[in-house]
């Protein structure tokens, strides 16, 4: 059992890196082609995500269906045999796309169909017309031996050098225009009106935002097939969508997210020849996807869970500084409650513990998170006592709470018995401007110094 399984293992370990290397030449064509093909749809997606205009790809690629279909049958009946040829049929496709996406616009322009349901419509239409077409196509003599549904779900095997160099020339001059209008796109995308009164015509940008997202559906259809085309030119701009705000670093990470996918689908689709290159290509893009979506930067789940928890620690660290200043008050007295007073005095835990009832967990877990941070420190009757940099600490969140309260009370309508919890949730979020400001607006409600409590003394910290 060992043997075999050593002799499996060293197997596939042939297979991976045969195909790592690229040392056969088919891997290297097919590469080439579609790591091209990802980086322009990459850089496309990008556009079309920002545009809200997700599903237009995927109605470009459906409305190609018809016209392949159409382009066949034509060229069979003029010149038997021609029906076969790779130009007549991404012809017929472009075509078909085009006019696909000019009934799109021609609903949405005349009618009040909103633009999502429009879409839906013209991506039913021409599928269902499509699928009927194939019908036709598949009962002609030569509809078998056509090669037809290669183009609906790709062979990337297939590719032979011409088509790399093809697609490779399109997907340059793809890049290049999405390059040289970048800034028009940009503001397309982000503010049209805003665009038009500068004197842009986005009527023409719109179009030709169009024209590259057909052009791009139609150079992959060899090798993802036009029901997975759509994926590889929406889930790249998606997946960097996560790591940054930057529009120009969305656009880059978004090209190289493409031109990953499709070289990792690639070689795992060359190392296992039993997998289908096109489905790996958008497995790998979707695999990349899940990655950003967990560690993403700006909007991943695990940097937000970790901001969230980081936020909720500063609150609850100043919520304990707030009650200790608030217990030691009527002890020193408001004329006498200093940061250096502050920490005389010892602070007992079960009167720290009630002072807002926290759950027990909640209340140790915030205790020793203070006493890390050097906030608290233990003291040796079991209490606590506030070290300098808490009890300067303290204060501030006293005077943020107090200040806030004071305004709900002078400035608003709200009921006094409710300032103390709205209190609770700004306080944490004004900035040192904002507090300055709200200190300007009240004047004389809030004399020099910390301010006094709107409470009576004993009850402030009660929420």
């Amino acid at each position: 059992m060992s043997v075999s399984w050593l002799l499996a293992a060293d197997s596939l370990w042939d297979l991976l890196s045969r195909a790592i290397s690229l040392r056969d030449y088919n891997t290297r064509v097919v590469l080439g082609g579609t790591t091209m093909l990802g980086i322009s749809g990459g850089l496309v997606g990008t556009f079309l995500v920002l545009r809200k205009r997700a599903l237009a790809a995927d109605v470009v690629s459906h409305a190609a269906l018809p016209g392949i279909a159409i382009a066949f049958l034509v060229a069979e009946k003029l010149s038997a045999g021609s029906g076969r040829s790779t130009n007549v049929l991404l012809l017929g496709a472009l075509v078909s796309g085009l006019m696909g996406m000019a009934m799109t616009h021609a609903i949405r322009r005349w009618t009040r169909i909103k633009e999502d349901a429009a879409l839906a419509i013209v991506l039913g239409l021409f599928f269902g017309l499509g699928t009927a077409l194939f019908t036709v196509v598949q009962q002609t003599k030569t509809g078998d031996a056509a090669g037809l549904r290669d183009f609906v779900f790709g062979k990337t095997a297939s590719l032979v050098a011409a088509d790399v160099w093809f697609i490779g020339g399109i997907s340059v001059v793809v890049v290049c225009l999405c390059c040289g209008v970048f800034k028009e796109f940009s503001l397309l995308c982000f503010d049209e009106e805003f665009a038009a009164a500068r004197g842009y015509r986005t009527s023409l940008l719109d179009g030709l935002l169009t024209l590259l997202a057909v052009t791009v559906t139609l150079i992959g259809l060899q090798s993802v097939g036009l029901l997975l085309i759509v994926a590889l030119l929406l889930i790249p701009p998606t997946s960097a969508r996560f790591w940054t705000n930057d529009l120009r670093v969305m656009a880059a990470l978004a090209a190289v997210f493409g031109g990953v996918s499709c070289a990792g689908g690639v070689v795992l689709s060359a190392a296992f020849s039993k997998l289908a290159a096109g489905p790996v290509i958008v497995l790998t893009g979707s695999a990349l996807f899940v990655v950003s979506l967990v560690f993403g930067r700006q909007r991943g789940l695990w940097p937000k869970w970790q901001s969230q928890r980081q936020f909720e620690q500063r609150i609850g660290r100043s919520d304990l500084l707030r009650a200790c200043y608030e217990l030691l008050e009527p002890i020193l007295g408001p004329d006498q409650t200093t940061p250096e007073t502050l920490t005389q005095f010892e602070i007992d835990e079960l009167e720290l513990s009630a002072a807002r009832q926290w759950p027990s967990g909640r209340f140790h877990s915030l205790v020793s998170t203070a006493v890390r941070a050097g906030l608290l420190g233990e003291s040796a009757s079991g209490g606590y006592q506030l070290t300098l940099q808490g009890a300067d600490k303290a204060c501030d969140a006293v005077r943020r709470h107090r200040l806030w309260e004071i305004y709900l009370l002078t400035q608003t309508d709200l009921d006094p018995r409710l300032v103390d919890r709205g209190a609770d949730g700004i306080e944490h979020v004004l900035d040192p401007d904002q507090l300055a400001e709200l200190e300007r607006r009240l004047g004389s409600e809030s004399p020099p110094g910390m301010p006094p409590s709107p409470h009576p003394i004993g009850t402030a910290a009660e929420t």
